[in-house]
């Protein structure tokens, strides 16, 4: 079995195991996060999640509402899809025979699902080198360890390519594979990139709005037409089209802030929204 070893660890969140554990908490903990440690006192069905992915320090108390929310669930796998940010390796990758190591522990991936998703998907390659250096889904790991200690295995799935017609080719493969396990779906997104905060909010409440009613054509259309710069689009759009064959109606988000928003600095700032499909 290959480890695939952390890219981010000490930069987007620490590097040792009791300092990690500490952060999370405080994440869940923080004005901008749920407020309380899991698990949630609210049982809800869920099919799946949207989490932003930067560093703790910015949008861990916004992600932390999307797995407080699901904290309640035991998932024995969790289905996590992202953007391969730096473009290496295949358009769209999973991988098999392999463990990913975070400072909480090993994490397996479930081999047997991956395989099975490259036969439904026309789209998706088994790729280790594709996954080696990307943050979008390895920062969603160690918050799944601390909420459920290392009981699950996770199916990973990151996009180069993240057009509409990939995108329905693997949200409908992930949605037949999340009916053979207890499965939950994490899309990891950020929002707008790097603009003025109140035009950040302005972008991301529009392109947010097609979310919530799993309207695709709709979401790529703003996503165009304003030229909205969330990176995980691909991932977002997989994640709704999942959830929705798997029986979700609507979107609930449950928190939107930016990174200024956490820090004061509103001049340049990454849009961040936790979203879960009921």
């Amino acid at each position: 079995m290959q480890i695939r070893t952390p890219a981010v660890a000490g930069m987007f969140y620490p590097d040792e195991k009791n300092e990690l554990k500490e952060l999370v908490h405080k994440c869940f903990l923080h004005k901008f996060g749920p407020g309380k440690l899991p698990p949630t006192d609210t049982k809800k069905k869920i099919y799946g999640v949207i989490c932003p992915h930067a560093g703790y320090m910015y949008s861990g108390p916004i992600a932390c509402h999307s797995y407080y929310s699901i904290s309640l669930e035991s998932p024995e796998l969790f289905i996590i899809i992202g953007p391969n940010h730096l473009g290496i390796g295949c358009n769209v990758a999973s991988m098999i025979d392999c463990g990913w190591e975070t400072p909480l522990g090993l994490v397996e991936v479930d081999s047997e699902l991956a395989k099975e998703l490259t036969k439904i998907s026309k789209m998706v390659e088994l790729d280790f080198f594709s996954h080696t250096r990307e943050h979008s889904l390895e920062v969603q790991v160690p918050i799944l360890q601390v909420v459920y200690s290392n009981k699950f295995k996770i199916l990973p799935i990151i996009l180069i390519n993240q057009e509409k017609e990939v995108v329905e080719d693997v949200g409908e493969a992930v949605a037949i594979i999340a009916k053979q396990k207890n499965a939950m779906i994490v899309g990891s997104s950020d929002f707008t990139h790097y603009e003025p905060n109140e035009f950040a909010h302005k972008q991301d409440k529009a392109l947010i709005e097609p979310i919530l009613d799993l309207d695709v054509e709709r979401f790529y259309k703003v996503l165009h037409d304003k030229k909205v710069t969330a990176c995980g689009y691909g991932a977002i759009a997989s994640t709704i089209i999942a959830c929705k064959k798997l029986g979700a109606t609507k979107g609930e988000l449950l928190k939107y802030a930016t990174s200024g928003d956490v820090t004061g600095d509103m001049s340049s700032v990454v849009g961040y929204g936790s979203i879960i499909f009921t």
